[in-house]
């Protein structure tokens, strides 16, 4: 089962301004956006009772998992792929899922003192945390309909493969038991 979770509501952006002006007023208020994002595994809770959830997303949502993960969320598995690693809300408790990080190395999005500073916070609470970096590799890594030639973000088939391969076991070792 899966369920998409809609973080933006019913004002929903049509638009690219619109949608920038959301997702900043979401990024800067990383309570808000874990409340959110509680409702949505609250229904899927509901809709299937007693089945492991795990969150998975990509670029804002990778940033999403990893705010649910620092709220504490009862997640079995949190996977970020070329997700934002900062937060103005850094995790203080430790988190609960395992956790799944791949990112591309030239990401401009996110300069490298932000990889350092994520590894150090993940250290910090405990986190069992897996971060893969492809070098050379851009924002948007996983997205094929990227515009060849387009710097971040920029489409990468072998980073895609290697970021869905680690996912893929992971899932199974959490589903398995074998985490």
């Amino acid at each position: 089962m899966a369920l998409a979770a809609d973080f933006y509501g019913p004002d929903a952006p049509h638009d690219a301004a619109s949608a920038l002006a959301a997702m900043n007023a979401l990024t800067a208020d990383p309570l808000a956006m874990r409340r959110r994002l509680r409702a949505s595994l609250d229904t899927l809770a509901a809709i299937a009772p007693g089945i492991p959830q795990m969150a998975i997303g990509y670029c804002l949502g990778g940033m999403a998992v990893l705010e649910m993960a620092r709220g504490g969320a009862d997640l079995a598995l949190a996977a970020s792929f070329h997700g934002l690693l900062a937060s103005p809300l850094p995790a203080a408790a430790p988190i609960r899922p395992r956790l799944l990080v791949c990112h591309g190395d030239a990401d401009s999005l996110v300069p490298r003192a932000h990889v350092t500073a994520f590894w150090e916070e993940m250290d910090r609470v405990g986190a069992d945390w897996q971060f893969l970096s492809f070098a050379g590799v851009e924002h948007g890594f996983t997205n094929p309909f990227t515009p060849a030639g387009d710097p971040n973000p920029a489409y990468h088939p072998l980073a895609d493969r290697q970021s869905w391969a680690a996912l893929m076991g992971l899932i199974d070792s959490v589903t398995s038991g074998t985490a």
